[in-house]
């Protein structure tokens, strides 16, 4: 069973595809990780943002995940993902700057991740180019079980949603979802 925040019923399901490379730079080291690697045999909480450095995912998306990480834990959640489509080098250093100790960041640099999604979206009205649709999912085995995306999808919003993606929201969904599976 799925339950989808937000009227997203087309992520019903959705099987997560192994076989997606996600260049990463960590300890002045590139390496690659599959999508395999990331979900496989595995509970996960995911949540991709349009970019590092940048007001919301710096002051309350990224530190309000970092913040609640413990409680996602006693869920059950293995591990928990930020995706963006930034190069290894900016993730990097924003993992660094945020002085990020438990969330597992993660470029997708080429938005090879974010196009498996359909949540693409373009951002060049604030010079970005193409990233990731706020997003967040709960992701068993590779399996979505819960998705929530951001209201009214489309290239080059002048707002920058933030309701059903925050970590509060989130975990509440969750918690409720597992008490009743």
């Amino acid at each position: 069973m799925v339950y989808c925040v937000h009227w997203s019923f087309h992520m019903r399901n959705l099987k997560i595809p192994n076989d997606i490379n996600l260049i990463q730079r960590r300890l002045g080291e590139f390496y690659t990780i599959t999508t395999a690697d990331l979900f496989q045999d595995k509970n996960v909480v995911f949540f991709a943002l349009p970019g590092a450095f940048t007001p919301t995912c710096s002051t309350q998306q990224l530190p309000g995940f970092e913040g609640i990480y413990d409680e996602l834990r006693e869920l059950g959640v293995d591990d928990v993902y930020c995706f963006s489509v930034n190069d290894a080098f900016v993730m990097d250093a924003w993992l660094e700057n945020q002085n990020i100790k438990n969330v597992k960041m993660y470029a997708d640099g080429n938005a090879e991740l974010a196009k498996a999604f359909d949540m693409v979206v373009q951002k060049r009205n604030v010079g970005f180019g193409p990233r990731w649709w706020r997003t967040a999912a709960y992701v068993e085995d590779g399996v979505v079980k819960l998705w929530f995306e951001e209201p009214d999808k489309r290239d080059n919003a002048e707002d920058d949603s933030y309701t059903v993606t925050n970590p509060d929201f989130v975990y509440q969904e969750l918690k409720t979802y597992l008490q009743n599976a």
